[in-house]
């Protein structure tokens, strides 16, 4: 008996008990399956994920090769995974005085701003090592550093000089498979910067208009702590996606984290969570005591009190300092090292989260604003 050949409709439907997490719907009825064939017994297909971030990646990968494996008739199956980050960027056409809102990062799918309220929680750090774990997962990431009185990302990744100009346009320097920008590019270890408000302004703007940041998957911006004019000129200049904001545990910092989501709040720009930085330590001799040192469950407490989603807990490890004063993040000084694991943890989270607001953003009203994939 000669088996019939199996059709398009009945490999569809095979997949489309597979449910992503994040939108709760079928792979099918999302649109990821792309290039389907059907050659005889032969089948193959891709599946497009929204991030490359994407934890259930394996899982889709298996299961999606076993449930058209068993259909009678295929001999083979060969299934591709792959990504196409959907982000927010402003509409070209936009009002507003200066370059057209569609100038500002276009070629840049989703600008993520890391913030604190105060200085001393460690931001610098952690933006660097989100950026890093999103460039793990195969994504295209730049970092800049907006913070231009107290520059740090020079010292962070190892990376110094002034950078290159071409054709009017300023090229980032790359470093750890990122590219970056600082003013620290630009200055010496000793020389203060002592700028007033609209120099500072400019030069943001620059950091956004000129440099040639190209196709991104993810922009990761360290603001300068606090909610001065250098906070609000990014966070109203720059097509912000959505922030993320670091604290410590103790309340001084649980304070100013309050402030800095009410300034978020104020500039219609959506806060992912919140991170809480230097949470606990494990002696190395005493590895399951944790020592809060700055008290315990303060972050978990605000969220919630804010209603915002608690990112998880980075644990205070001596080789965050090591590895930062030789250039080298912990995500690449010691990657298998608790932070390192948390902080991966977080970026998959940030990068579900900004595929699902991409996915409804239809909902939002907001005439300026369009969501596309890069």
């Amino acid at each position: 008996m000669t088996t019939s050949p199996v059709t398009s409709e009945q490999i569809l439907d095979a997949l489309r008990p597979i449910i992503d997490p994040d939108f709760g719907r079928s792979i099918v009825d999302l649109g990821f399956i792309k290039k389907l064939r059907v050659d005889g017994g032969r089948v193959s297909f891709d599946i497009e994920l929204t991030t490359p971030a994407c934890p259930v990646k394996a899982e889709f990968e298996r299961a999606a090769r076993e449930r058209v494996a068993a259909l009678p008739g295929v001999s083979d199956v060969a299934v591709t995974m792959t990504s196409n980050t959907r982000g927010r960027v402003v509409n070209a056409g936009a009002a507003g005085s200066g370059p057209s809102p569609g100038d500002i990062l276009p070629g840049v799918s989703n600008v993520i701003a890391v913030a604190s309220g105060k200085g001393g929680v460690g931001k610098s750090t952690v933006a660097v090592n989100l950026a890093l774990a999103l460039r793990e997962t195969g994504a295209t990431v730049g970092l800049l550093d907006a913070d231009v009185y107290g520059p740090s990302l020079p010292l962070l990744t190892g990376v110094s000089g002034r950078p290159e100009t071409r054709e009017r346009r300023i090229l980032p320097h790359e470093g750890h498979g990122l590219k970056l920008m600082s003013m620290g590019f630009f200055v010496t270890d000793d020389s203060p910067v002592i700028w007033r408000g609209p120099m500072v302004h400019g030069l943001i703007r620059q950091f956004l208009t000129d440099v040639e940041w190209g196709t991104l998957d993810y922009l990761v911006v360290d603001l300068p702590p606090g909610t001065g004019d250098a906070v609000l000129t990014l966070t109203q200049q720059a097509p912000l996606s959505g922030a993320v904001i670091v604290t410590t545990a103790n309340d001084l910092s649980l304070i100013d984290a309050r402030k800095g989501l009410a300034m978020f709040e104020k500039v219609s720009v959506p806060v992912l969570g919140l991170v809480e930085n230097m949470s606990y330590f494990v002696p190395p001799d005493l590895p399951d005591r944790r020592y809060y040192l700055f008290g315990k469950g303060g972050g978990q407490r605000v969220a919630s009190e804010l209603d915002i989603e608690f990112l998880g807990e980075v644990p205070i490890d001596p080789r965050v300092v090591e590895g930062g004063d030789l250039g080298q993040p912990i995500l690449v000084y010691a990657p298998e090292a608790p932070p390192a694991v948390v902080l991966r943890e977080i970026a998959g989270k940030l990068a579900r989260k900004l595929a699902v607001l991409a996915e409804n953003a239809p909902k939002i009203a907001d005439a300026n604003i369009t969501w596309v994939s890069s």
